[in-house]
C-alpha cells in the first residue's frame, strides 16, 4: 500500500509555501563589497581608501574585489545605481498620484533628499572628483550613463503623467532640462549645512511650482525659440544625453558579475 504523502510541518491544511529565495552568493559579495567601501569612504575620505583596504575589510582577495567592480570609480557608480533604484521606488507613489506637474515635481525632488539623506555627511567627497571633468565619476560621463538615464526616466514619468500640456515637439527636451534641474538641486545640497538639509527641502517648494509653470508656458510659441536654443545647447555639450548610441549596452555601464556567476581569477590591480 502506498504511504500517503506527509503534511507540511508549517500551514497545515494549507498551500505550501516556498522560502524567500535567497539572493545569489555573487550578488551577496558584490552587496558586501559595495558596503564596505560606502563605510570606509565615510570614515577614511574617498581618496584615501583603497580597493586593498576595501577588499581586506570585507574579507575578500584584490582579486575578488576588482572582479566586481575594476576601480574606486566602479564602486561609486555602483552607489549611484543604488540611489537611483531607491529612487525610483521612492517616487512610486507620487507618479501614481496627483496629475498637477507642480506637485509631481515636489514630490520627485523631494523624495531624492530622502533617500540621499543618509550618504549626506560624505556626499561632498564623491562630487569633489565628479567636478573634474574627465572623472567617470561626472553626471555627464558615459560610466554615468545608465544611473543618468535612469534618472531622466523618472522625469519624463513625472512630465507625462501630469495634466499640463506641453508642445509635441518638446517632448523628449523637457525631461532632460527637469533632469539638469534635479542636478542643480544636488548640487546645493552637497554644500548645504543647514539641519536636516532643510534648505534644500525649502528650494524644493520654492522652485518646483517655477519649474512647472515654465514647462505649461513653452508649448506656446512666442518662448519657443529659447527652448530650441537650449536644446541646440544640449545637443552640442550632452550629445550621449540626447541620442541613444545604437547596438549594444553602453560602454562604460557599472560592472559586476551576471546573476550567480561566482568569481573568475582577475589579476589584481594596483589600487
Amino acid at each position: 500500500m502506498a504511504k500517503e504523502p506527509k503534511a507540511a510541518a508549517t500551514n497545515p491544511g494549507g498551500p505550501v509555501r516556498k522560502a524567500p529565495a535567497k539572493a545569489p552568493k555573487s550578488e551577496q559579495t558584490r552587496t558586501l563589497i559595495l558596503e564596505t567601501a560606502l563605510r570606509l569612504f565615510q570614515e577614511r575620505g574617498y581618496d584615501r581608501t583603497t580597493m586593498r583596504a576595501i577588499a581586506q575589510e570585507a574579507g575578500v582577495s584584490v582579486g575578488n574585489a576588482y572582479y566586481y567592480f575594476a576601480g574606486k570609480e566602479h564602486l561609486v557608480q555602483g552607489f549611484y545605481d543604488r540611489l537611483g533604484e531607491e529612487h525610483a521606488a521612492a517616487v512610486v507613489p507620487v507618479l501614481e498620484g496627483d496629475d498637477d506637474l507642480a506637485e509631481r515635481i515636489r514630490g520627485v525632488l523631494t523624495a531624492w533628499l530622502d533617500v540621499a539623506e543618509p550618504y549626506h555627511p560624505f556626499a561632498a567627497q564623491f562630487f569633489k572628483n565628479a567636478a573634474d571633468p574627465q572623472s567617470p565619476l561626472s553626471p555627464f560621463s558615459d560610466d554615468s550613463r545608465p544611473a543618468r538615464e535612469a534618472a531622466i526616466a523618472i522625469q519624463e514619468r513625472a512630465l507625462r503623467g501630469s495634466s499640463t500640456k506641453t508642445d509635441p515637439g518638446l517632448a523628449e527636451l523637457l525631461p532632460h532640462l527637469m533632469w539638469l534641474m534635479q542636478m542643480g538641486l544636488v548640487l546645493f545640497w552637497v554644500h548645504d549645512g543647514s539641519a536636516g538639509t532643510e534648505r534644500s527641502r525649502r528650494l524644493v517648494e520654492r522652485v518646483a511650482p517655477i519649474a512647472a509653470r515654465g514647462i505649461g508656458l513653452s508649448r506656446f510659441r512666442v518662448l519657443r525659440p529659447l527652448v530650441r536654443q537650449i536644446h541646440d545647447v544640449l545637443e552640442e555639450f550632452m550629445p550621449d544625453a540626447l541620442t541613444r548610441t545604437a547596438g549594444g549596452p553602453p560602454s562604460g555601464a557599472p560592472g559586476g558579475a551576471p546573476a550567480g556567476a561566482e568569481p573568475g581569477t582577475t589579476p589584481p590591480k594596483t589600487p
